[in-house]
């Protein structure tokens, strides 16, 4: 209990909430191996889906049109 929580913590933390609903239970147990498995067949209600891209929907990498991308700290003002 105290794993999903903490996971779920700090997927709220990664959205900038600050309470814990259960779009942020259902990205821990997802986004972990142990927890998915154990609780493979739970449905959260509110919960939602874990995003994903297929891979062959991502457009494909081409050097001329895509700036590469860099952090926005390392810019220089």
């Amino acid at each position: 209990m105290a794993e999903i929580l903490e996971l779920a913590g700090n997927a709220a933390r990664d959205n900038r909430k600050v309470r814990i609903i259960p779009r942020h239970l259902q990205l821990a147990i997802r986004n972990d191996d142990e927890l998915n498995k154990m609780l493979g067949n739970v449905i959260i209600c509110q919960g939602g889906v874990v995003p994903y891209i297929s891979p062959e929907l991502l457009p494909k990498n081409s050097k001329a049109k895509h700036l590469p991308v860099t952090n926005y700290r390392d810019r220089v003002i």
